[in-house]
């Protein structure tokens, strides 16, 4: 059924109009079932508890009393204030594509602990993409599903936007490709460092992104959150890994 939501419709579907009409007959009969008392109710609960662990249900009211409340936990979806943890690191994918080609990336996001520099702690964010789809994407797959080129993108092809946090103060020191020096965009948002690179993948494409933070003055162990995509986010942050440092 994810197959049949999250791709299928749009490759043997290629009016919107239709699309929409089908979506709305599943939410139609996801509705009726549930409120015909014909659904799980634990199931639902797992379902949204889930959803909220992996940042795929927020909240915000434009209440600014319950906004207030909200802002404290984690549905919040802030990347500032009570709700982030003092080291905690962002990973974001914005789509370039334009299309509906994320559904063939695959990712794994992992945190590695540098030596400490200058009394300071060091954090590299490593990122792994890879387009699954396959080779004659841009024959076999409609320009709906690949976006036909109209932005730029092959078709087949995926563009991602790369965009990572640091914790509040740190700096974003460097980027690289696949291990060589990469320019990057740097930016600051809620004080805290923001490094963004563009990345462009073929079929069967792979390539590995890692961002340096460093002057990371928080002294607690970092975590990191990113953007819930098709696969489930267990599957897509690694464990934590840990440089070897040597003793001075």
């Amino acid at each position: 059924m994810t197959s049949t939501l999250l791709s299928d419709v749009y490759a043997k579907i290629p009016q919107p109009k239709l699309q929409d009409a089908y979506f709305a007959g599943v939410a139609k009969e996801v509705f009726a079932a549930l409120s015909g008392g014909k659904g799980d109710a634990k199931g639902l609960i797992a379902g949204i508890t889930r959803g909220a662990e992996e940042g795929r249900v927020l909240v915000w009211s434009g209440d600014v009393a319950e906004q207030s409340v909200i802002a404290k936990y984690m549905v919040s979806g802030s990347v500032s204030g009570p709700s982030v943890s003092p080291a905690q690191f962002g990973v974001y994918f914005n789509d370039g594509t334009g299309a509906k080609m994320d559904f063939y990336m695959r990712r794994t996001v992992q945190l590695i602990k540098e030596c400490p520099a200058d009394g300071y702690e060091q954090t590299t964010v490593r990122i792994t993409s890879t387009n699954t789809a396959p080779a004659d994407a841009g024959a076999s797959l409609p320009s709906y599903v690949t976006g036909g080129g109209v932005f730029g993108v092959a078709p087949g092809s995926v563009q991602t936007n790369i965009i990572a946090y640091g914790p509040v103060q740190a700096n974003v020191e460097s980027a690289t490709v696949d291990g060589q020096k990469t320019p990057f965009a740097p930016y600051s948002h809620a004080n805290r460092p923001v490094g963004i690179v563009a990345q462009q993948l073929g079929p069967g494409d792979s390539k590995t992104v890692e961002f340096t933070f460093g002057k990371i003055v928080q002294h607690t162990e970092p975590n990191v959150v990113v953007t819930p995509t098709v696969q489930q986010v267990k599957d897509v942050i690694l464990p934590t890994e840990n440089a070897s440092c040597g003793q001075g």
